[in-house]
This record gives structure tokens, sequence and C-alpha cells, in this order.
């Protein structure tokens, strides 16, 4: 007798924020309420459910505002390298993906490894695995 395939969970994963980018965020997010109210709601939700921590206590392989993420698509075994900016800061020719974009919303607080669903702007679910976090670069002082 075989046993019965255990399922993924669909639990998501954890998120971890950095105190230094969370009041930015949040304000973001209460601005778009008006203009993208799903959105604003599913990345209040994530902050709802983060640990906020100080920046120093920030893992290097979690994504926050300026980490460089390579992610794969599952469905299409495609992977993808983009940077998680503020808006004023989004370049999709040089793939500085917007915390307020759906993407956006997904990435900020994972961990490598953690495997998440993702729904696209046309409605589809997709599930991703973020294969690699660069943490942001240190910003000089001239």
């Amino acid at each position: 007798m075989n046993k019965p395939a255990k399922k993924r969970s669909l639990r998501a994963p954890k998120v971890m924020i950095s105190a230094d980018d969370l009041a930015h965020i949040e304000a973001l997010a209460e601005g778009a309420l008006h203009r993208n109210p799903a959105l604003a709601d599913r990345l209040l939700d994530e902050l709802g459910r983060a640990r906020i921590v100080a920046p120093s206590k920030m893992p290097a392989n979690v994504v926050s505002i300026g980490s460089t993420v390579t992610y794969r698509d599952e469905t299409t075994g495609l992977e993808k390298r983009v940077t998680l900016v503020f808006p004023e800061d989004a370049d999709i020719t040089q793939q500085r993906v917007s915390v307020l974009t759906p993407i956006g919303v997904a990435l900020l607080g994972l961990a490598e490894g953690a495997v998440f669903h993702w729904d696209t702007r046309a409605d589809q679910r997709r599930m991703l695995t973020v294969i690699r976090v660069e943490p942001p670069a240190v910003k000089g002082r001239a």
C-alpha cells in the first residue's frame, strides 16, 4: 500500500524587514490604498506579519530594499535577477523593481530558499523560489 504524497504547505514563508525601511514602506502602502487597493492591502498584510529587525541584525540572505535577487519561476523554469527598490528608483530596463509591484511585494523580506506564490498582473498564480540574495551595496559618504 502506497502512502499518499505529502502536500506542500501553502503557508506563507517568513518575512523579515529592516526597521530603517519600515516607515517608508508603510507610507507607500497607505498612499497606494486608493490607486491600487489590492496591492496596498497585500503589502500591509506582509508588513503586519513581518519580523522587524534592526538594520545591523538584517541577514545578508534576506531580501530588503536595495537587495539584488535571483529567483526561479517554477512554472517555466526561467530564472530572473532583479534589484528591489523604492518606486522613485524603479527602472525596469535596469531590472530595478519597485516594492509597489506585485513581484516587489512578493519578494520583500524573503530569505534564500523561500518558495512563495505570486499573482501576476494577468491574474496568473505562479510559484517562485528565491535562489540567491545579494545584500544592498553599502553607501559611502562623500
